[in-house]
């Protein structure tokens, strides 16, 4: 059964992968993304496929601007029947230079070097609302639509790092385990409505954000993507086909009575000991 499904930052490279997926099951697509242009690309080459889509511009921090975009998606495809909240990322300010604190870096006056004591309170405010508030607000504007209505799902995407916090980036970690601990909320907020909530943990895709510090200019390996591959058994970065399986099975009714669940796509790195 078609379903009208709502995606946003589906103009990056995994959920705008997972928007056309979906469309090739047959569901009408709403990619939404604070870019226009990138919105209107993936829908444009989703309906080259021969799906149907419609690209809409939306920033998932503005209530006022996912309501808009709401309207011009029930006007165009109907109510929305699932929502995947794609919309997240990192910000350099709230990133370390160091995986570990050192005595002498205290007195280091190296051009650049961040520590812990020197990381910006705006730049962390930035990852945690791009990611948590970035998931709130889609999900109390499109969730309306599913209250009560058979089939319907939220699938919001945390990470890995929500199990186990990643050196250097403690803003987007623990981010993502708001994310995390949010859906297992949700989730039983809304069991009496019929509306799922689940979540995808993936490991580490090379994507636009951190294609510069996983490989090099020559496609090789940097030092942490190399410490990466180690310590993932399948010895390789995920793709972004390897969310589609995940996603289709999640959304669809072979998961009726699956909800609260955070699921890792990352090749075994999170169930590795290193031993």
């Amino acid at each position: 059964m078609s379903k009208v499904i709502v995606l946003t930052g589906a103009g990056g490279v995994l959920c705008s992968t997972l928007a056309k997926a979906l469309a090739k099951e047959g569901h009408k697509i709403a990619v939404l993304d604070l870019r226009q242009e990138a919105a209107l690309k993936v829908a444009d080459e989703i309906i080259c496929e021969g799906g149907l889509a419609l690209g809409v511009a939306a920033n998932v921090l503005d209530k006022k601007s996912l309501e808009t975009a709401k309207m011009e998606i029930n006007e165009k495809l109907g109510t929305c029947d699932i929502l995947i909240n794609g919309a997240g990322g990192n910000h350099p300010l709230g990133t370390t230079s160091k995986s570990h604190l050192l005595e002498e870096d205290l007195q280091n006056d190296e051009n650049g070097l961040k520590t812990f004591f020197d990381l910006d309170v705006d730049g962390i405010k930035f990852v945690f609302d791009l990611n948590f508030i970035g998931t709130l607000l889609p999900t109390q504007v499109f969730s309306k639509d599913m209250v009560s209505k058979s089939g319907c799902s939220i699938l919001n995407i945390s990470s890995m790092n929500a199990f186990t916090p990643l050196t250097k980036i403690p803003a987007y970690s623990g981010a993502k385990a708001a994310v995390s601990n949010f859906t297992q909320w949700l989730a039983v907020h809304f069991s009496k409505v019929g509306i799922r909530v689940n979540a995808l943990a993936p490991g580490f895709f090379l994507t636009d954000q951190n294609r510069s510090l996983l490989t090099t200019a020559e496609g090789k390996l940097t030092p942490r993507g190399n410490t990466i591959i180690e310590q993932t058994p399948m010895g390789r970065f995920g793709e972004p086909e390897d969310l589609v399986g995940i996603t289709l099975w999640l959304c669809g009714e072979g998961a009726s009575f699956v909800t609260g669940v955070v699921i890792p796509i990352d090749g075994g790195f999170s169930a590795f000991s290193g031993v």
